[in-house]
């Protein structure tokens, strides 16, 4: 079976997925990371692989940006492909003073003023949370890598906020005592997709932007620096 947006059969997908939003830095997991891994999927040049890591069978796969592209490929995902677990890996803005290039965020509850889950399944909801499950498992793996993780809330935007022209006034919505940590594009449909669906979602973040930060990652120091995110998220794979 496929999708419009999704070539492989149903047995080309592993049941624990991790997504980076681009393809390339998918290519560049599998070809780094993974072993005996194969090209599944290449619709619209959304890479998806499936190979082993450490003897488990993971695939990985892009979900583009934003809400409306992560939500179609984790809702087919889930859905057609029996996938039970998506560990989202990307790139996010920070929120706070201490946060540094590259520092590693692990997203709790989500905000977004989107209309996504009203859009979708006639609910007017816009906080929603990762699986406790997942999120607990990635801690417990960080604390045995020695990998720092920042983990806490983060909001989900329909634009990149740094292209907001008053981006104040967003952070004015925002609840009270919400207290965001970051801003992404993509978790609450991930994460929504995974409630509707009674599967499970986590996000993953490094940080490349900030208004605290005056180096701007380049596109080459996003992939490349982003290896400890990305094994952060495998062995935490191995767990699940």
């Amino acid at each position: 079976m496929s999708t419009p947006h999704n070539e492989a059969t149903k047995g080309d997908i592993a049941k624990t997925v991790i997504m980076p939003g681009d393809p390339l830095r998918a290519k560049y997991i599998a070809e780094n990371f993974l072993e005996n891994y194969k090209l599944v999927n290449s619709v619209r040049g959304m890479y998806a692989y499936t190979g082993t890591y450490k003897g488990k069978e993971l695939t990985i796969m892009a979900h583009g940006m934003g809400m409306p592209s992560v939500g179609i490929y984790s809702y087919e995902l889930y859905k057609f492909y029996d996938v039970e677990n998506i560990i989202r890996i990307g790139s996010c803005g920070g929120y706070l003073p201490e946060l540094k290039l590259f520092d590693i965020i692990l997203s709790e509850q989500v905000f977004s003023e989107s209309n996504y889950a009203l859009t979708l399944n006639n609910d007017n909801c816009h906080i929603i949370e990762s699986s406790k499950e997942l999120n607990s498992i990635i801690k417990e793996t960080s604390e045995e890598l020695d990998i720092n993780i920042t983990t806490g809330n983060t909001v989900c935007t329909d634009c990149f906020d740094v292209y907001m022209t008053d981006v104040n006034k967003f952070l004015e919505r925002i609840p009270n005592k919400f207290n965001p940590i970051s801003a992404e594009m993509e978790a609450f449909a991930l994460f929504y997709n995974a409630k509707l669906l009674n599967k499970k979602a986590a996000c993953l973040m490094s940080v490349v932007d900030s208004k605290f930060i005056t180096d701007i990652a380049t596109a080459e120091q996003r992939q490349s620096g982003l290896n400890n995110m990305i094994k952060l998220a495998l062995e935490s794979a191995l767990k699940i």
